[in-house]
């Protein structure tokens, strides 16, 4: 039996609260939220064991493990506090605001053995996983050029008044949804060599950016292009889309299903063909234990807690991997504040011409001349 708590009561940590108390062989024995009338609501109706803070948790519980699902700024403090404590953690995305200290908390972990893993659920979304599996197999040959796209109706009037509106705690567009097809695309592609043209855009925000767009290039001339807007009235929730071009062909992917051109030269993976091929999230995915959201969030939960009873440090969503897209999103937001690489309006530098006067002009034409001419 593996013993959770649940730290942070927001729409995700409801969320997980659910889902992991319905996974086999878990107990919940703490839940952490700073609203008392939220606590006592949950303590009437489920019986669930209450703190108003994770101090007062340690003090009365011990548990193997932790989810924590409370605004970006709190995850460092929160999850460095229980790795101290020798309690391993699942934390919402984005892992931390900061490289250094994602690293810090990755190097505590391991010290200390504990099994860590970051809610970047996509992985787990089958169509996803399947454009993992197909370039590792080479199916598209070597990948040139990607799109990653992420769209949502989150911010469609100017307004305010949440964590999610304030830049100081780790909101803002780049961070709540970009950071999910720069996951996936660290996954398939690895950490990119730089940035370029990083565009932090408000459209009804004050304080915070409401697009994003940006290039991520590789070695080879290979780069990817990112296009970002939670401002987007014309999809009805999150989406995202990853596209990629290879030498072999092309890969489509969404949540609901993967579309793969294959040239006919290419290595044709068992169950494609060569031309356009389908695959539909349905039957790329496994069945969970329990369904809310989705399958890919019970999945991640599923996978956590395995880790944590087989004390398993290698796994899917590791700090280590969450960090790498923690430090893509500092790069961008460095790159955004540069502007411009090249305005249109300057005047290109013309190479110097060296003006000499008439009299030396023959001077030199009649060197030239004595020179050639005497030839014969």
């Amino acid at each position: 039996m593996v013993k959770v708590a649940v730290i942070g009561l927001g729409k995700m940590g409801i969320s997980h609260l659910s889902m992991v108390r319905a996974l086999p062989d878990v107990e919940v024995v703490g839940v952490v939220d700073a609203t008392g009338y939220l606590l006592s609501i949950l303590k009437k109706y489920t019986g669930l064991r209450t703190y108003s803070s994770i101090d007062k948790l340690l003090e009365a519980e011990k548990p193997d493990a932790a989810i924590v699902a409370t605004p970006s700024r709190l995850h460092y403090p929160m999850v460095k506090q229980l790795l101290d404590a020798g309690i391993s953690v699942f934390c919402e995305k984005p892992f931390t605001l900061s490289g250094t200290e994602g690293e810090e908390l990755t190097t505590l972990a391991n010290q200390r053995g504990l099994v860590t893993q970051v809610g970047y659920h996509n992985r787990f979304v089958g169509a996803f996983a399947e454009v993992k599996r197909l370039l590792d197999l080479g199916a598209i040959g070597e990948v040139t050029h990607g799109l990653a796209e992420s769209y949502g109706p989150v911010v469609l009037k100017p307004e305010g008044g949440t964590w999610r509106s304030k830049s100081s705690e780790g909101g803002g567009c780049l961070y709540d949804y970009a950071a999910h097809p720069l996951n996936l695309i660290n996954w398939y592609l690895g950490q990119p060599v730089g940035v370029g043209g990083t565009v932090l855009n408000r459209v009804f925000s004050n304080e915070i950016d409401d697009e994003v767009s940006s290039t991520l290039y590789y070695p080879g001339g290979k780069t990817v292009s990112v296009s970002v807007n939670w401002s987007d009235e014309s999809v009805r929730k999150m989406t995202t889309r990853i596209t990629l071009w290879g030498t072999g062909g092309r890969i489509f992917a969404d949540r609901q299903e993967v579309q793969v051109y294959l040239r006919e030269d290419t290595a044709i993976p068992e169950g494609y063909q060569p031309g356009w091929n389908v695959r539909y999230t349905t039957e790329l995915t496994d069945q969970v234990d329990f369904y809310l959201r989705g399958e890919e969030y019970t999945a991640q939960l599923a996978h956590f807690v395995e880790r944590v009873k087989a004390k398993q440090h290698e796994g899917i969503n590791t700090f280590e991997s969450a960090v790498e897209t923690d430090k893509l999103i500092e790069r961008m937001i460095e790159d955004s504040k540069r502007g411009p690489g090249v305005r249109l309006s300057e005047e290109i530098a013309a190479p110097k011409v060296v003006k000499r006067s008439f009299v030396t002009r023959v001077k030199d034409a009649v060197r030239a001349f004595g020179a050639n001419g005497n030839r014969g």
